[in-house]
């Protein structure tokens, strides 16, 4: 679901609190995803064959990429939540979130708003 389909349906306040719930779920598998390479790593220093040292190796190889990804999207959706959220407030009346979404531009990239209160417009850039 893009960002104008989501604050539709939602509003925004409610897509705003989704997305750092969303993003924070990637954070704790990129934590779980540290632990899991922590005990690879220890399961290597105490590996005697050579199977446990290739699935050690594999296991080190397979926490590493899921904890980079999983920190990327944790990055990107905070990111792009908090960029939202400086510009949610109108200049209008200094309502914060109250707004519906007119139209989207440029393929998304920006969004045209309306606020609620005063029916001020202005855009936000996603």
């Amino acid at each position: 679901m893009g960002v104008a389909e989501g604050i539709r349906k939602h509003g925004f306040r409610k897509w705003y609190e989704r997305e750092l719930l969303g993003s924070h779920g990637w954070l704790v598998l990129a934590l779980l995803s540290a632990i899991g390479l922590f005990a690879a790593f220890e399961g290597l220093t105490l590996s005697r064959s050579l199977d446990a040292l290739v699935g050690n190796l594999a296991a080190i190889l397979v926490c590493a990429v899921v904890g980079v990804f999983a920190l990327r999207r944790y990055l990107q959706g905070l990111g792009q939540a908090e960029s939202l959220a400086k510009q949610a407030v109108c200049a209008g009346c200094q309502t914060y979130g109250r707004f519906e979404v007119c139209a989207e531009e440029f393929g998304g990239e920006q969004l045209r708003v309306r606020c609620r209160h005063c029916r001020h417009e202005w855009t936000l850039n996603a």
